[in-house]
């Protein structure tokens, strides 16, 4: 059974599962969309043509699916898919998609949105990322699973984010970030090696971290070029599951380029 406070408004239309929770002055738009066992707190807005999945918990402040904040953008019909078990803490916005991107802002399952955090129109987030307080992402950008940006962290527009990569705190991405990496940088943006103790806190081998580490040497240290390096990789490291998704994540297209510089 749901519990709507009788000071939340949820328009005609609008569909709630099971088991949630609104909270006082929250207001629900008429197209909105929201599965079973949320827990939605005081002051929350969702709208536009969002759809959110079941166990999430969203905080105070929270704005979801509001247009997107790009000049060319004129109402047209686009949308924001969150999945489940999410945390939203206070005062994130996620913008809806636009029509000239992919029309769609993508969150997916058991991510965790710190405050002030920012989810701009057409980007795309994996499961099991964190974004800690005030990192913000700029239009289109796609994060892997289990990527982590630290505080205050700015990403351009066009970037991608491996998997499992490892952000430092106030960074300026404005490249693509390799997966397995740990990054950072105000200005000038480095890689510092595998996220080594991330990557052993998620269960990776010895073994795998290792060959992450010879890979690395190799891709980012070596000043080869990279189609050349990739090549040496390949010919030195192995046939390790990581070491291709790495490798693969290099030769796959890039809008920005990818960081290098170690």
């Amino acid at each position: 059974m749901t519990n709507i406070h009788p000071t939340a408004i949820v328009q005609p239309g609008a569909k709630i599962g099971d088991g949630t929770v609104i909270g006082p002055y929250t207001i629900i738009g008429s197209e909105v969309v929201i599965g079973s066992h949320n827990r939605i707190g005081p002051h929350v807005v969702i709208d536009g043509k969002t759809t959110i999945g079941d166990g999430n918990l969203i905080y105070p402040f929270v704005s979801i699916g509001y247009p997107p904040q790009d000049v060319s953008y004129a109402g047209e019909p686009t949308q924001v898919i969150i999945g489940s078990n999410n945390t939203i803490r206070e005062g994130v916005t996620i913008h809806r998609g636009t029509a000239k991107g992919t029309g769609c802002t993508r969150i997916g399952n058991n991510t965790y949105l710190m405050a002030w955090s920012h989810v701009a129109h057409d980007c795309v987030i994996g499961n099991h990322v964190i974004m800690a307080n005030g990192a913000v992402l700029g239009g289109h950008v796609v994060i892997g699973d289990h990527a982590v940006l630290g505080g205050l962290v700015a990403v351009h527009q066009f970037v991608r984010i491996g998997e499992y990569a490892f952000i430092g705190g106030k960074s300026a991405i404005s490249m693509d970030v390799p997966p397995y990496m740990l990054v950072a940088g105000e200005r000038t943006t480095k890689i510092y090696g595998p996220n080594r103790v991330g990557l052993k806190r998620k269960g990776f081998s010895d073994e795998t971290i290792q060959a992450l580490k010879k890979a690395y040497k190799i891709l980012f240290r070596s000043k080869l070029p990279l189609a050349t390096a990739i090549a040496e990789v390949r010919e030195q490291v192995g046939n390790l599951e990581a070491v291709d998704k790495l490798l693969r994540f290099l030769e796959s297209h890039s809008f920005r380029g990818i960081i290098r510089k170690g």
